[in-house]
């Protein structure tokens, strides 16, 4: 069905018939994308224009304009109509009406309307005042009536913007700025907006704004098709909706996907990623060049006149073989020959890190298209470039960008490729995985003067992940991988063992230092059995920082940094001939004596709240991380007389009092002086979510009415979730109950990961008590709205569970969580 035939079936200016035609359009299978959208526009203009007609009554000197995505003729299902009704200023009363009688037919399809009625003079004193305004104005297209009056507008609109560049440009780039500033980065976000963040349909507006003014230009090569990837995007989304949004939200994700005919969502945000990175990188090179064009402007006229007219000559300062600056770029030098130089892509990028500067487009693509492959292995300049690329911190990042959007990367490390632009479901994590590996190259650079091989360092972060393009643990996959590409790369046996460890342990510190009982030989031995080496050892504690640092704010703190420096200088002990004592029952210190006996003489709990701002005393040789200011926590000492329901009772008073547990550990104190009988010690640290701390007074009075059961700790936590519920978001998987094998000979160790909740550690306290089992110490951690809990349960008289027994507390537990 062609648009004319729509038309016809529209019934000429009939709101009804037009609606009707609109409705079949968006409904039909075999017509989306470009052709629904001009299909859309043509509909749409041919609608307004027999309005336009049947209000003029045959007056002259007016005429209805489309501005904005309108005027481009990119109308999404939903998208508003962006209309000027423009008049020459004679019959200000005939206009008005004219004005009514098209936009309230608009209205009363419900569809959003942006008009205005200006005369041309107004229109360009408007533009002129209004960025937004003179923008949209810069895509005017004629739709009826005088198009001597639209033409005359666009000709003095157009040449308004080119006069003015050197003061708007600048103008638009602080407004894209600002945006990205507010919206974030689109190639990142897992819920992005198409339209407003980085890199996405506001931005490729502008470049084209940039474009029209003559003064720059931007990179051509691919830019047209990742802005219609978004507007597919955005198209499936108003039909999946029924809604004018560009938030991509992600409970709409796997619609939307289905409406492109994608796999799924991962696929669906993976072209999203390659389209804002796309327009993001343009627009870097855009606006690069718009500051060199008007500096040299500035400098021009005073040039000449210290030059009687001559032409100055752009100064070429020397940087690496066949790798020169200019004019605030890095290019390559006149000498240089990319057919006969395979290592120059990664000279010209180490060069530019170095010297925190970006690579100029057209040295990429020079190199990119011409350039010889390295060979297998790589020649040792080519690794050492590499190293240094890598090491050189924040910059490598703007280079490493230029390097990948013409290619270079994937080439050099094909591997790159399953990792590029992949989405991480996490919300802890805040990159994309390729960036996230970048950002731990930067982290890691700042830990290079920590360890005996910097080289291997940096590496092992570039890689740490790579396994994550591959099905099953990528820790596994990406040691094969790690291993590969180290050969690959002109690495020795030995030292792509290394790498390949490091990969494959690099989440071991963390998980086994917040998850374990470090005072269990058997964690301290199965650490080092897995790493080997002191060096090894080295090289994963600051892999481990730097992972986490580039991961997000969530994935460390001084807390965690104090678990990960104690484990490390336990396992480092081990490895150089010192093995770790057998636990016996620690001395208790004269504070939890006290507190033994006054809670055995009151025959209720007795606490004390003591706060600890610093890590603990020698710790290893590593240095404070980037938040090593912020309190590890506080000490929670609680003394209660043995008894049951101890744990859920103390967890479910802190989760009243909005109390966070980081570590949690229970053990029975004898008392002293042959006094028969046992005290329960808990030695807890605890954070306030919010707020301050609450008194001690208060957390006692609430645990004596909760061990005495006169506290209603469930239905007190139920009714504050019903006064405060929290939003509805994306349905999180079903929580994960299992028992670790082998890691302790003195207590079954069983691992719940869940939704974190308020409330969480009282309810699977209850399960435990319910179980019948002991438990001697908790670890908990949170990581983003995942709880990843270990607890050390034993029988009651202190021996592990049976196999059976184990397996049976654990689906006991899996069971309460789901209910």
């Amino acid at each position: 069905m062609t648009s004319t035939d729509v038309t016809e079936e529209a019934e000429g200016s009939e709101p009804g018939g037009y609606a009707a035609a609109r409705l079949r359009l968006l409904t039909e299978g075999a017509r989306s994308g470009p052709p629904r959208r001009r299909a859309l526009a043509e509909l749409t203009d041919d609608w307004l224009a027999g309005l336009f007609g049947a209000g003029t009554g045959g007056q002259a000197g007016v005429s209805l304009v489309a501005v904005g995505g309108y005027g481009r003729g990119e109308l999404s299902p939903r998208s508003d109509l962006d209309l000027l009704l423009l008049h020459d200023g004679r019959d200000d009363k005939a206009v008005a009406a004219l004005a009514d009688r098209l936009w309230y037919p608009v209205w009363d399809l419900g569809l959003d309307l942006d008009h205005s009625v200006r005369t041309p003079q107004q229109a360009r004193k408007t533009a002129g005042e209004d960025l937004k305004v003179h923008l949209g104005l810069l895509d005017a297209r004629h739709l009826a009536g005088d198009l001597g009056l639209t033409a005359s507008l666009r000709t003095s609109v157009l040449a308004d913007w080119r006069n003015q560049a050197p003061k708007r440009l600048p103008e638009l780039r602080d407004l894209c700025a600002e945006r990205a500033e507010r919206q974030g980065e689109l190639q990142f976000l897992l819920e992005p907006d198409l339209k407003e963040a980085r890199g996405g349909l506001r931005d490729a507006t502008a470049l084209r704004a940039v474009a029209a003014s003559w003064l720059a230009d931007a990179p051509r090569e691919g830019l047209a098709e990742a802005r219609r990837r978004l507007l597919d995007v955005r198209d499936a989304l108003h039909l999946a909706t029924g809604r004018a949004t560009d938030r991509l939200a992600l409970q709409e994700q796997d619609q939307v996907a289905a409406e492109l005919g994608l796999l799924d969502a991962d696929a669906l945000l993976r072209q999203v990623y390659e389209a804002a990175r796309v327009i993001s990188y343009a627009g870097d090179v855009t606006w690069r060049e718009v500051g060199r064009v008007l500096r040299a402007r500035s400098v021009r006229p005073r040039l000449r006149a210290m030059m009687n007219g001559g032409k100055p000559v752009a100064e070429r300062s020397p940087l690496a073989e066949g790798v020169v600056e200019q004019d605030g770029e890095v290019v390559l030098a006149r000498t240089a020959r990319p057919e006969r130089d395979p290592v120059l892509p990664l000279r010209a990028a180490a060069a530019a890190a170095q010297a925190g500067l970006p690579l100029s487009l057209h040295a990429v693509r020079r190199m990119a298209a011409t350039a010889r492959p390295l060979p297998t292995p790589w020649p040792a300049e080519a690794r050492e470039q590499l190293v240094t690329l890598l090491g050189s911190g924040r910059p490598t990042v703007q280079v490493w960008e230029a390097l990948e959007a013409e290619g270079l990367v994937t080439r050099l490390l094909p591997d790159w490729e399953r990792v590029r632009c992949r989405p991480q479901r996490n919300a802890v994590h805040l990159w994309t995985v390729d960036r996230h590996l970048i950002e731990t190259a930067v982290r890691a650079a700042g830990f290079t003067r920590r360890v005996h091989r910097p080289d291997l360092l940096l590496v092992a972060a570039l890689l740490h992940d790579i396994g994550k393009g591959w099905p099953g643990d990528h820790s596994v996959a990406g040691e094969t991988i790690a291993r590969d590409v180290a050969t690959r790369i002109g690495f020795d046996r030995a030292d792509a063992a290394v790498l390949a460890t490091l990969v494959r342990h690099h989440l071991l510190l963390v998980e086994t230092a917040t998850r374990r009982d470090l005072d269990d030989p058997a964690t301290v031995r199965a650490v080092a059995e897995a790493v080997g080496t002191e060096h090894t050892l080295e090289l994963l504690h600051a892999l481990t920082e730097a992972d986490a640092l580039a991961t997000g704010p969530a994935a460390w703190s001084s807390w965690r940094g104090s678990l990960v420096a104690d484990l490390v200088k336990r396992v480092a002990g081990l490895l150089a001939g010192d093995p770790p004592a057998e636990p016996a029952a620690a001395a208790p210190t004269a504070e939890q004596e006290r507190l033994a006996v006054e809670a055995f003489r009151t025959g209720g709990p007795v606490l004390a709240l003591r706060a600890q701002t610093e890590p603990p005393a020698d710790p290893a040789p590593a240095p404070p991380s980037a938040d090593g200011s912020e309190p590890l926590g506080v000490e929670l000492l609680i003394a209660v007389p043995d008894q049951a329901g101890v744990l859920p009772a103390v967890a479910g008073v802190l989760a009243m009092h909005r109390l966070t547990v980081r570590t949690a550990e229970l053990r029975s104190l004898p008392l002293p002086d042959g006094v028969d009988g046992s005290v329960l010690l808990l030695d807890w640290r605890v954070a306030a979510q919010y707020g301050s701390l609450p008194q001690a007074a208060r957390l006692r009075a609430d645990l004596v009415r909760a061990l005495d059961g006169t506290l209603d700790i469930a239905g007190r936590l139920a009714e504050r979730d019903a006064a405060h519920p929290r939003r509805r978001g994306v349905e999180p998987p079903p929580p994960r109950v299992t028992v670790a094998p082998a890691a302790s000979r003195l207590a079954t160790v069983i691992e719940v990961r869940a939704q974190d909740a308020p409330g969480l550690l009282f309810r699977l306290g209850r399960a435990l008590e319910a179980a019948g089992v002991r438990v001697r110490s908790a670890h908990v951690s949170t990581l983003g709205a995942n709880a990843v809990d270990a607890f050390y349960v034993t029988r009651g008289e202190g021996v592990p569970l049976p196999r059976e027994d184990a397996a049976s507390v654990a689906r006991e537990l899996e069971e309460s969580l789901r209910a």
